[in-house]
């Protein structure tokens, strides 16, 4: 536990980065890809705004999330997060920093993924599936509400992605196959923070950690506490607030995207700190399908820029990733 003992909690007023803020209505193309890549380039950290959801249901997603973490821990306890990452996660579940860590994120989630019947062929892969829902009795229109933003999230994750095409060089549509985006590994999070984070002692509301898929759109309450590291290798680690902008997605690259680009596009450290207030937000994770092979891209490799990550399976790789930042569900069965 020696890495954390000199880190202090900044002041949220400092260190604030400039990031480049994409408008999906702008009919100016080339001025996207561009401003997009320069960001990828840069951090893999953007804003998105024009996006198409309407503030007032984003605003009804947040008050519905409240609405279930501010429910008894034994209700939320009846739709634990199941093996297959769908359901309730509850404080100190996640450890993504283990190094720096002393327990695990200060934090509460709520999984939901695609909602794949028992009857579909693809059942059984590991992030298919039903998702635990609670009762409709404790909270009417609870489903609804999140079933309907999943479906907007997923389809601004596509105008993006054909954006992330054309700037790695590809063609707009290259994403949209069914064994990447056309049936995708989509699933929100509903967070809830609370507490003060103190690094020197080694507690934080969400540990430094990068991202494990495609993309990452995030939405937020306003309450300052997101923090990036845009060089993950620099001693000591500088680290930035990035401050939310009313109705906008702040977006941000993950593992995956590094290793199709063949790293030329960054997946970057990011994590959150707590400064006593209630914090919500809803990251919406978007990864391609469970047999998607993530290899170097075509335009990312030549003789003198050879693949520099060996071919792995979207669904391995992901297990894998889930399988090293979550409890074991079996202690939750003797607790309980």
């Amino acid at each position: 536990m020696e890495n954390h003992t000199k880190e202090r909690l900044q002041d949220p007023t400092m260190q604030v980065p400039s990031l480049n803020c994409i408008d999906l209505a702008d009919h100016d193309l080339h001025r996207s890809v561009v401003s997009l890549k320069q960001a990828c380039l840069d951090s893999g950290f953007f804003y998105v705004i024009n996006h198409g959801i309407n503030e007032e249901f984003m605003e009804d997603v947040f008050e519905q999330s409240k609405k279930f973490f501010a429910l008894p821990l034994e209700e939320k306890m009846k739709v634990l997060r199941n093996e297959k990452h769908r359901g309730y996660t509850p404080v100190l579940d996640e450890i993504l920093d283990p190094e720096n860590q002393v327990n695990g994120d200060h934090k509460e989630g709520y999984y939901i993924g695609i909602e794949v019947p028992k009857d579909d062929p693809d059942y059984d892969k590991p992030f298919y599936g039903p998702n635990p829902w609670p009762d409709s009795d404790v909270l009417p229109q609870w489903r609804e509400t999140m079933e309907k933003y999943h479906q907007e999230a997923l389809r601004v994750s596509k105008d993006i992605g054909r954006l992330l095409a054309l700037a790695l060089d590809l063609d707009a549509n290259y994403f949209d196959t069914p064994e990447m985006l056309g049936k995708p590994i989509a699933t929100m999070r509903l967070l809830h923070y609370q507490g003060v984070s103190d690094p020197s002692q080694g507690i934080y509301a969400c540990g430094a950690h990068s991202d494990y898929g495609m993309m990452t759109l995030l939405a937020t309450d306003g309450v300052m506490g997101l923090q990036i590291c845009k060089d993950k290798n620099a001693k000591p680690q500088k680290w930035e607030y990035v401050p939310a902008i009313k109705g906008a997605y702040i977006v941000n690259l993950g593992d995956m995207l590094e290793r199709w680009s063949n790293g030329f596009f960054k997946s970057t450290l990011h994590r959150v700190l707590g400064n006593g207030q209630e914090r919500y937000s809803i990251p919406f994770f978007v990864e391609p399908n469970h047999e998607c092979l993530v290899e170097c891209l075509p335009t990312c490799k030549s003789e003198s820029n050879v693949p520099k990550y060996p071919a792995i399976k979207c669904s391995a790789y992901l297990t894998q990733r889930y399988k090293e930042t979550h409890a074991e569900l079996s202690i939750y069965n003797q607790e309980i």
